[in-house]
């Protein structure tokens, strides 16, 4: 499905959301496994942020496991899907300054990075993590999530990624721009 689907969904708490409200935009580039873009969906409504899905998928936007997944939060999500990276920021004006790619390689640790409201936050998907032109066309704007120094330790799973990241996000701009939810 390329293009961005803009309509207009309810998000948590009552909150309306476009491409000017929402707090942080979750980026998953390729992802593969239903469930885990299903939970990705659901941090987002709960979150009023809004779901940027780039192919291609691993599976169809109607797939039974990624609706079971988001359970019924799916009213509440606003998502685009996106047939290209460069769509993507070409189509919602994203600057460089305003991403942030998620990978374990990232120079920047997770708490050194500064947020703020309407950030792009980028992942991967489950098997190879984002893929090595968009790494070599932002290198200096890469993040992991510090993790153990043990090398059976590979990964964490891409949802559990996504929610730290949004909640460190949410976390920082809540100092500033209170969120309308409880908690």
């Amino acid at each position: 499905m390329p293009g961005p689907n803009t309509g207009q969904k309810p998000a948590a708490q009552g909150l309306f959301l476009d491409a000017g409200t929402a707090r942080l935009n979750v980026v998953l580039v390729e992802p593969k496994i239903p469930p885990n873009t299903g939970n990705v969906a659901r941090l987002c409504a709960v979150t009023a942020s809004r779901l940027h899905l780039v192919a291609p998928l691993g599976f169809r936007i109607d797939d039974k496991d990624l609706r079971r997944a988001g359970l019924d939060y799916w009213d509440k999500v606003h998502a685009a899907t996106w047939s290209s990276f460069d769509e993507l920021m070409q189509l919602e004006g994203v600057g460089a300054t305003r991403l942030h790619l998620f990978t374990g390689r990232g120079a920047t640790n997770l708490w050194e990075t500064r947020f703020s409201p309407g950030d792009y936050l980028v992942l991967g998907d489950e098997v190879g993590g984002l893929p090595q032109e968009l790494l070599d066309r932002f290198p200096a704007r890469q993040v992991r999530v510090p993790m153990i120094p043990d090398p059976s330790a590979r990964s964490l799973n891409l949802s559990t990624c996504a929610g730290i990241a949004v909640y460190e996000a949410l976390r920082q701009i809540n100092t500033t721009q209170p969120l309308g939810i409880s908690g």
